[in-house]
This record gives C-alpha cells, structure tokens and sequence, in this order.
C-alpha cells in the first residue's frame, strides 16, 4: 500500500545459507510469477533468491493507489496478473467486483499459514481467510515540522482546527475518501469507524470547509508529505508509520525536524495483503510465492527492508530493534485507539463516493 523508499537495511545471510525446497513448489509450466504491488514495496533480495530457488522469474509491475488497481483488474488485468497486494478495506469490493478468487481449494491450507498473527488469522475483510495472507500492518498518522509546532496537541485538529493551525501550509491525504471522512469522523467525536450517511454528510462539509482556508495546498501522497514537511513546503500532513521510520533512517539530518504522532481520537490499523486474481494465469507460481512469504526469515526480510510492523508472529524475534518499538511497533495505549476501516459495499459504497466527489469539486 504504501510507497515506501527505503533500501535494505539486513544483509542477505539467511538467504546466503540456502532456503529449503518448498512444499508448495510451482508446477513446471507456471516458470513466471506476474506480481502487481505498490511502488518500492519489495525487496529485491527477495525476488532474486526466489528467483534462483524455484527457477520462476518474477515480473513487477506497480501501481499507486487501490483504486488504480482495481481499475486494471477489472480491465482484464485479473488474466494478467498472478498477485495483487490490496489494502484490507479494499479487499470486500475486489471480491464484490469478481476480481478475486480463493487462494486454495476447500481443506488445502498454504504451508506457513500457522505463522500468522492472530489478530490477522480472521479478520474483518476476511473472516474466513480464503482470499487473503497478510504482507505488512502499520498505523496512520500525522507528520508535522517539530520546528513549527513543538509541542502540539496529538489531534486530528492540527490539519482541520484552523484556531490550531490558521498560518502554516498543510495537506490531507491524497487516495481514497473513506479514510479522510473516518478522520474527521474521529475528529468529531463520531469515531474513526464511523459508517453512514449522517457522519459522513458532516465529514464532506468538513472536507469543503478545509478545501476552502488559505493555507490548505490540497491532497499528497504520504510519502511526498513526509519529504515536503522536511523541506518546509508543508507543515503538516498524513504519512505512514513505517515510511516515517524509514525516512529517518535513510537521512537523519534532513528529516531531523520531522515528527509523528497517531492522533488521541483514534486513527487507522491498515493492513496490505496478498491476493490471487480471478484469472490468474500462473496460480502455482502465485502459491508457492505465496508461501515463501510465509516464511519467518523471509517476513522478517521484508519488514527489515520496508521498516513496518510483520504479520508474522515467528518472525518477530528477527526484526530489527526500530520494528519493535514506536513509531513502527505502535505501543499498547495507542494500539487500544486504532481500527481498521470498515468495510462498505452496495448502496452504502455509492453514497461513499458521491460524497466524495461532490466534496472534492465544491
């Protein structure tokens, strides 16, 4: 989900030391894997060693918000594509729109699967966990200039309280709208989960409202937040916890006056998972692959790199410090504030985005 642009921070001896053959190994015809995943969100160490163990050769290609996904998938891409790495919300309407289809038959569970958190074994976008295997969790937040507002208030209300913030330039997330409204919703004290046509009414004219002060310079991408807060062209914004940490790490100097908080009203749990396209046209490739993310060391790998949170409860005593404490591990006070964006479908996904437009043209 998030456009992460860190290198890799751990050296690839646990693959220098050689991968045991996988159970679910790939049929000898399925010798491509065609993944779809957001920019900068994998490891290539991982590719190659997948690569050379299994003899499947790994095509990426990249896309920038769930939305343009789903765009593709429905435009023939799900023949296209093996794996797709959708946001937990987004997952209802990718299957709502046929574009998913199970990831193993009826009784045949992935090897690996056991690794698994338990938080992440059943959870709302897939009760039953047919669809989905969870990639990487964090936490959403604002990123400020720690210059400007030393000592602030850890609340929605510095991006949508103009008597917090009437001066300084500031940005809202750039994506999909169900998130801006769950943060005024939370602003407003009807909650971040909050569903229906009352909040949400209030979240767009809120939206408008913001749209229209002086110092508000539009929607950005989280990433593009984070480095326009160091450079002094916003002062605050929304940003990921992880690309946070990995900014950090990359360049401490630059992003020295970059700060992060999860607001007190509460705030988003996300959650990237890998899914199979409906036509997928390498489906052993995809399980094997699959699987071979499952591993702990391989996990462990790739929270090491992208600097978020693992899914991967044996991959925990692996991850490198920074992974296990705040701002990438979020601590028990702040996990008890965060939840996951509910899911929205039919009738209740059109008024969603209708408002949403509507609040974005006005």
């Amino acid at each position: 989900m998030r456009q992460v642009q860190s290198i890799g921070r751990v050296g690839s001896g646990l693959f220098a030391l050689g991968l045991v053959a996988m159970s679910g190994a790939a049929s000898a015809e399925d010798t491509q894997l065609n993944l779809f995943n957001w920019t900068s969100y994998m490891d290539p160490e991982i590719i190659e060693a997948f690569e050379a163990e299994t003899g499947i050769e790994v095509v990426q290609n990249y896309y920038n918000s769930n939305a343009e996904m789903l765009s593709k998938l429905t435009a023939g891409g799900d023949a296209q594509y093996d794996i797709v790495i959708p946001s937990d919300y987004f997952v209802p309407r990718l299957i709502g729109a046929g574009v998913l289809q199970p990831l193993t038959e009826d009784g045949d569970a992935l090897e690996g699967r056991d690794n698994v958190l338990e938080d992440f074994r059943a959870p709302p976008y897939d009760p039953e966990g047919r669809y989905t295997v969870p990639y990487q969790w964090g936490v959403t937040g604002i990123v400020y200039n720690t210059d400007t507002f030393p000592d602030p208030d850890p609340s929605w209300g510095m991006l949508y309280d103009p008597e917090v913030n009437s001066e300084y330039p500031f940005a809202l997330l750039k994506g999909d709208g169900q998130f801006t409204f769950s943060t005024i919703c939370a602003f407003q004290g009807a909650g971040f989960d909050c569903v229906g046509q009352e909040p949400w009414v209030a979240a767009a004219k809120m939206v408008v409202e913001t749209r229209g002060r002086d110092n508000f310079v539009g929607f950005v991408d989280a990433t593009a937040s984070i480095e326009q807060v160091a450079s002094g062209v916003i002062h605050a914004g929304i940003a990921y916890n992880g690309d946070v940490a990995a900014k950090k790490a990359d360049d401490p100097e630059l992003y020295g006056n970059v700060g992060f908080f999860v607001p007190e009203e509460g705030s988003q749990r996300w959650v990237d998972v890998m899914a199979m396209p409906a036509r997928a046209p390498h489906p052993d490739a995809a399980r094997a692959f699959i699987e071979y993310m499952l591993r702990p060391e391989v996990a462990a790998k790739l929270s090491n790199y992208n600097l978020y949170t693992s899914p991967n409860q044996a991959a925990q005593t692996m991850l490198d410090a920074a992974l296990r404490e705040p701002p990438v591990m979020p601590d028990e006070q702040t996990r008890e504030r965060l939840s996951f964006t509910p899911t929205v479908e039919g009738d209740q996904l059109e008024l969603l985005q209708q408002l949403w437009s509507e609040a974005r043209s006005r």
